[in-house]
């Protein structure tokens, strides 16, 4: 059984102009290339991942610094307690 395509995918035949301006569109946690609405909020594969496995873990993370880490492409895998409280306060939920 295959895995529908979304409606983007659906779409970017039809506009292609479109599809230059979808793929720009940053995460909005580490600012990586989005794939799309991932729990509520633009996001890369990597910070969709990362929010399903810290919620189906029940992860507890703490700051090794002063809770106020950088989240970026780069270092988005330093810190994961203040990667986690980014991307809660910017709206991922369940």
């Amino acid at each position: 059984l295959s895995p529908r395509p979304s409606l983007t995918a659906a779409l970017l035949p039809l506009f292609p102009a479109a599809a230059a301006q979808i793929e720009v569109i940053p995460c909005k946690i580490c600012g990586d290339k989005s794939s799309g609405i991932h729990y509520g909020v633009i996001t890369c594969e990597g910070c969709k991942g990362f929010f399903r496995r810290s919620q189906q873990n029940n992860a507890s993370y703490s700051c090794s610094r002063q809770r106020n880490c950088l989240i970026d492409r780069t270092n988005r895998n330093r810190c994961q307690h203040c990667r986690l409280q980014k991307c809660l306060a910017l709206g991922m939920s369940r």
